[in-house]
């Protein structure tokens, strides 16, 4: 069996999030040619918001795995482990982010009426919210004018855009199954260690009993427990885990499809079709003309 590490089990870090003197809230952006873009699994106890102005990246929000292709606008709730969403190669114009504390205003302050839908938004943002349309457009860019403010223009222009997203229609739900870092430690544990198993190992065979091993399970025991965690089956995680790498490599890498099915871990090609059209709705050929119209 291929050793996860010296450890029994690898948890997301805790990331310390440092805010400016006399600052609530902590607004950074970097540019393609600025920033050492290397993506890691970690969680904090901030709330972060992110704006990905054009460009192409994977989401991995607790169990959540999926690709976007046009930029991003993401709303991540507290102690939910996530990765970075750009890499060094991802043609984006630039990456906004803002980390603020749930009770950046004070503990009081999403009590008041006035606050009501700004606070659900939080509670929502729990699960990791991914929003579209317009309100992607429209309100990324006014999370990308942010550093260009005063810290109290930030703050001022902070509640428009939360007032914006506690009221948008367009987002979706990303870890509505998933976790947070504020479950049970031991369940932490096994599944980010499973987390970190399959991400090293994908690309290779990976059985029900090898992974089992992993996290000192029996293989009855660990797939109750990990259908009843992630609401998933191990075998359908993998396979989506293989299939949205699929996707990021049909769009950024000008190699055969058949090239793409191997480097993703799948023995058989018939079967990567059949499951990247069922999961995506789209052969691998088809998606991949949509994603070149698209850019």
């Amino acid at each position: 069996m291929k050793k996860l590490s010296n450890n029994k089990y690898t948890s997301p870090p805790l990331e310390k999030v440092v805010f400016p003197h006399e600052g609530s809230i902590l607004v950074r952006q970097f540019s393609e040619l600025h920033r050492n873009t290397r993506p890691y699994w970690h969680y904090h106890p901030e709330l972060e918001l992110v704006y990905v102005n054009k460009g192409r990246g994977k989401r991995h929000i607790g169990s959540h795995l999926s690709y976007f292709n046009d930029g991003e606008l993401v709303l991540i709730g507290s102690n939910l482990p996530h990765q970075g969403f750009t890499e060094r190669l991802s043609d984006h114009e630039s990456e906004t982010v803002v980390q603020m504390r749930p009770d950046f205003l004070g503990e009081e302050f999403l009590q008041i009426p006035e606050m009501k839908h700004v606070s659900a938004l939080f509670e929502r943002a729990k699960k990791g919210l991914s929003f579209y349309g317009e309100s992607k457009e429209n309100i990324g860019k006014k999370i990308t004018s942010l550093p260009q403010k005063d810290k109290f223009d930030q703050v001022l222009s902070l509640l428009d855009i939360l007032r914006d997203l506690s009221i948008s229609q367009e987002y979706s739900i990303l870890n509505a199954n998933g976790f947070s870092m504020v479950a049970a430690p031991q369940d932490n544990d096994r599944l980010n260690a499973v987390l970190n198993y399959v991400r090293n190992n994908f690309q290779q065979p990976i059985s029900i009993a090898e992974i089992s091993e992993v996290v000192s399970m029996t293989e009855t025991s660990f797939c109750r427990y990990f259908k009843k965690i992630t609401s998933k089956t191990f075998t359908q995680f993998l396979n989506e885990y293989r299939l949205v790498h699929a996707s990021k490599l049909l769009a950024e890498k000008e190699i055969s499809i058949t090239e793409v099915c191997f480097e993703c871990g799948f023995s058989n090609y018939s079967h990567f079709v059949d499951q990247f059209k069922s999961f995506t709705g789209k052969s691998p050929s088809n998606y991949r003309k949509s994603i070149q119209q698209v850019l």
